[in-house]
């Protein structure tokens, strides 16, 4: 008999009530925001329901808790030019291609950072070659900025020559070169991915 797979847990119910309290359904206790950054951080699955409503919810806590820890000192991870370009797309034609691609980005990203870690403070003996493990999580938010300004319709005002200079030229009827050259970029930014992630092997 072959054993199946163990299910995976659901998700723990968080209610939250009109005092901004949040209740955990599972150990029959208040909680704090902190409390559920750490749950993230755990891997704990959980959703968040509005007590009285019972509307879902979860999205807008998961927000308020990147606005905390951005709040707190040396704990910025979201540049300033880089929310400026997401706000930016917020209602543009283009908002559907932006979350799937950020997901792929992080998931890639996640998928190897502990792989990064080991190989940087393991292999090397802590000497990082990039100058600190700083400096490889700023070039991987360098590649999420690139990423806005090509979805964003601001893309390269700053400085007053738009980026959209260095656009093809004469398109065929029926959007085609456009979506050629749309795929031609979803290609590059994904070959960065690939670059990036490729740091984590070890050499012969």
């Amino acid at each position: 008999m072959v054993d199946k797979e163990d299910p995976k847990p659901a998700p723990i119910t968080i209610k939250k009530y009109a005092n901004r309290r949040l209740y955990n359904t599972a150990t029959s206790s208040y909680v704090t925001l902190d409390h559920l950054c750490q749950m993230v951080k755990d891997g704990t699955d959980f959703v968040v329901y509005d007590a009285k409503t019972g509307d879902d919810i979860t999205r807008s806590v998961l927000t308020q808790i990147i606005v905390e820890e951005e709040s707190k000192g040396g704990q910025n991870l979201l540049p300033i030019g880089f929310l400026r370009q997401l706000i930016s797309l917020y209602g543009d034609n283009m908002q559907w291609m932006v979350p799937k691609y950020l997901e792929y980005s992080m998931q890639s990203f996640t998928r190897n950072h502990e792989k990064m870690r080991d190989y940087f403070q393991g292999t090397l003996g802590g000497m990082f070659p990039f100058g600190s493990f700083e400096e490889v999580g700023k070039q991987n938010m360098a590649m999420f900025e690139r990423a806005m300004r090509m979805f964003s319709p601001l893309a390269g005002a700053e400085g007053g020559k738009p980026e959209a200079a260095e656009a093809p030229k004469a398109k065929p009827a029926g959007g085609g070169g456009q979506f050629d050259e749309l795929q031609k970029r979803l290609d590059e930014l994904q070959q960065q991915l690939v670059s990036l992630t490729s740091l984590t092997r070890k050499p012969d």
